[in-house]
């Protein structure tokens, strides 16, 4: 009990992390985030599970900055704790990585040879890794991937209607969020017994938003697809979108394909459609027809989705709601729900409103709940899995 995991989780401009015991119960001892990275406002953020928490201005770090500053406070609160590995989110394992896999050169070099498949979150999250590497050569670090649960999904789910040539290549449907997916699957039939089993879909409704298909607790089918554009318009991303529309962002407006990547990525989505806030509390809140119009289409392709997702499983048996928008956002929740009437879901909305984890009347052919997600503690288990075989 006086080893430690350590979880990270690096993005674009946050490190999120966990810290947990060394032992089959991986108890919490710390969880957090290194925000703003970059910005005046950055700083460290830390609780315990008790409800002790810290928080740390830091001068505008980069993201090795950040790292070391993470890495000092945790010899810090560790005392007598050492590590014993070090789990990280990766977002993309490819097609050759299905599981978790532990990290050497070999395995860091293919996996920088997947950065083109995900530039905006690979370099981010193999930071990490190799300055860990760098600093403690010999601790050893496990490689969690958002692809994998999404590994074995059929062919036809698969497969883009391209020459097979570009398919050898890799051009699929990769699928992501598979982490947190991966979590609901091991936690929803502690909560829904026999019908996590069945026919299940779960929405992960996030910063970034997509919906997974499970059957028997394995993916089928996923909104998201060759990288995490694809899908139901999100808090900046686009989702699907004719990618004809890139031709003539192109073509007739002169923008550059960096410009048109910012411009999907970054600019889009409920921010895009709004013109105010990509935050869905935000537009909860606002009076404006935009910010309305904006969860209009959010609801709209959600609902959109769920109907594809059960035609894909033959029929509705639950449906989950995670991640931030799904866990908090009260009527977006409902308003999925009444969409979703026709498949047979009936909300119990004081049930909604309380925020319980079954949000449907107990006679609802079709149960819908609300299960927090923890893809800091998928990644602990899977770490301590794979270090002790």
């Amino acid at each position: 009990m006086n080893q430690a995991i350590l979880v990270l989780n690096a993005g674009s401009s946050s490190i999120k992390f966990g810290l947990y015991t060394a032992a089959d119960s991986l108890d919490l001892l710390w969880r957090g985030q290194v925000e703003a990275i970059g910005s005046a406002q950055a700083r460290l953020l830390a609780t315990q599970p008790d409800g002790e928490h810290i928080a740390r201005r830091l001068e505008t770090p980069d993201h090795p900055t950040a790292l070391q500053h993470l890495l000092a406070w945790m010899e810090e609160i560790m005392g007598k704790r050492t590590l014993s590995a070090v789990g990280h989110r990766v977002v993309h394992g490819g097609r050759q990585f299905s599981t978790p896999v532990r990290i050497t050169p070999g395995v860091l070099q293919q996996l920088d040879d997947l950065t083109s498949l995900a530039p905006l979150h690979q370099p981010h999250n193999l930071l990490g890794i190799k300055l860990l590497a760098q600093s403690y050569p010999r601790l050893p670090q496990v490689a969690c991937f958002d692809t994998a649960f999404h590994h074995n999904i059929p062919e036809v789910a698969r497969l883009f209607a391209l020459p097979r040539e570009l398919t050898e290549h890799g051009i699929c449907r990769y699928g992501f969020h598979g982490l947190s997916y991966e979590y609901i699957a091991e936690t929803l039939p502690a909560h829904s017994g026999a019908a996590a089993d069945g026919r299940v879909v779960v929405a992960h409704l996030g910063h970034g938003v997509s919906l997974c298909a499970l059957q028997h607790g394995a993916s089928i089918a996923t909104t998201m697809s060759f990288s995490p554009l694809d899908g139901i318009p999100m808090a900046t991303r686009s989702g699907a979108l004719d990618p004809s529309v890139v031709f003539y962002l192109q073509r007739s407006m002169n923008m550059s394909i960096d410009e048109i990547e910012q411009l999907l990525n970054h600019r889009a989505g409920l921010l895009g459609v709004s013109g105010q806030s990509a935050d869905v509390r935000a537009l909860l809140e606002s009076t404006h027809p935009d910010a309305r119009l904006a969860l209009d289409l959010f609801v709209y392709h959600t609902v959109r989705a769920v109907g594809s997702l059960a035609a894909a499983l033959g029929g509705l048996d639950a449906l989950v709601f995670t991640a931030g928008i799904g866990e908090h956002a009260i009527p977006i929740r409902e308003r999925i729900c009444r969409g979703c009437e026709w498949l047979g879901v009936q909300l119990d909305a004081g049930a909604n409103a309380r925020h319980d984890v079954q949000i449907s009347r107990p006679e609802s052919p079709v149960s819908a709940w609300v299960i927090p997600t923890d893809e800091e503690q998928m990644i602990a288990r899977h770490t301590w899995r794979r270090i002790n075989t």
